[in-house]
């Protein structure tokens, strides 16, 4: 069963507040990957978990200060070694999007899967987050067939969010994609011209 698929890629489920109903009869169209680190540059920990249930301690460190009051989520996050949280069931609005527009459309919100990597603009991703990554977007499509676009955050926000970033190999994340998955998703970083690698040889 596709669900079955879906839940095998999930190793831990944290319920997250930060969410609420899609529109009635909102299909799922798009994925959207971002990266994330807590405190900036920062790997492992528990401040994303945090960050995502409303109890991070603003004064745990200087970097938190300014996400006091800050109410977000997203529907998966994947570390660094490929465990994957989920905190916002799919069929549910997560709120990761924020100010957005896709291809024409605003408040991505609505009809987007968000998954955050734990990472960040000046580090490369590990070869367990493109695994994991391309296996949880492959289930997302066959459970949701309506999803036919992958998107960084960089292409639903231009000028006001930069992740994945520049060390997001998109030509990798493709080619972890089933072979005819990946032929039918417009996958943006491919063609955007915004944080390119060259392509794999």
């Amino acid at each position: 069963m596709v669900v079955e698929e879906l839940e095998r890629w999930v190793d831990r489920c944290v319920a997250s507040p930060n969410c609420d109903d899609r529109p009635a009869g909102m299909p799922i169209s798009l994925v959207v990957l971002h990266a994330i680190s807590l405190p900036p540059e920062v790997f492992g920990g528990d401040a994303v978990e945090r960050l995502f249930t409303n109890t991070l301690d603003p004064a745990g460190h200087p970097a938190f200060a300014s996400l006091e009051g800050l109410r977000v989520s997203a529907h998966y996050f994947i570390r660094r070694d490929g465990e994957t949280i989920e905190f916002v069931p799919p069929d549910r609005r997560a709120w990761h999007a924020g100010l957005s527009w896709w291809e024409g459309r605003e408040r991505c919100n609505d009809f987007s899967v968000g998954i955050e990597l734990e990472g960040s603009d000046r580090q490369p991703f590990t070869p367990a987050q493109y695994e994991r990554t391309g296996a949880l977007v492959a289930a997302l499509i066959r459970r949701y067939p309506g999803i036919d676009a992958i998107a960084g955050h960089c292409h639903i926000s231009p000028g006001r969010k930069t992740d994945p970033g520049p060390f997001f190999d998109w030509y990798r994340f493709a080619s972890s994609l089933p072979a005819p998955l990946a032929a039918r998703s417009r996958i943006a970083g491919l063609f955007s011209g915004r944080f390119l690698p060259r392509p794999l040889s």
